[in-house]
């Protein structure tokens, strides 16, 4: 004998933008680094890093410098879309995503299988855009003042 149950609906607690856009950040990051990280694998990747060069590049200071500071900006901006301002987070958001598309796209032509780099480059490239609709379609809200100041007097003769 079956019996039969009706749906339970789950509760779908609304998400804030801040929650969305920290979260996207942390995605985006993962995309990034493993993108590099699955790389090793490719034939040749760990020889060439033993031999001191990444693609086309000499692994220096320099180049960890460069490395370190291009991870740190989705890290960062998964803090910094928590702490700041709503306004500031929403500029910051909005600027730094249009930023990192270009360079998305410059870290694509490095890679020896374009597929691969490809496919990296347009999932980093959707959550990019997330960001992007996220942060431009962040809700407004009535300031306090505003809402506090008496409405305006009706016209002579109207109630």
């Amino acid at each position: 004998m079956t019996v039969s149950h009706p749906p339970i609906a789950l509760d779908d607690q609304p998400m804030s933008v801040r929650a969305k856009l920290a979260a996207a950040w942390a995605a985006f990051m993962c995309l990034y680094i493993y993108v590099d990280v699955l790389g090793f694998y490719a034939p040749g990747a760990v020889s060439g890093i033993l031999k001191g060069q990444v693609h086309t590049f000499d692994i220096t200071e320099g180049f960890f410098m460069a490395a370190l500071t291009a991870a740190a900006v989705p890290i960062m901006m998964l803090v910094l879309s928590a702490a700041l301002p709503a306004r500031a987070a929403r500029r910051t958001n909005l600027g730094v995503a249009t930023l990192l598309m270009p360079w998305m796209a410059f870290n694509v032509t490095g890679g020896q299988w374009p597929f691969y780099y490809g496919l990296g480059f347009a999932l980093e490239l959707i959550v990019l855009a997330f960001i992007l609709r996220s942060a431009w379609t962040w809700p407004l809200t009535v300031s306090p003042a505003v809402s506090r100041r008496q409405p305006a007097s009706p016209p002579i003769g109207m109630p």
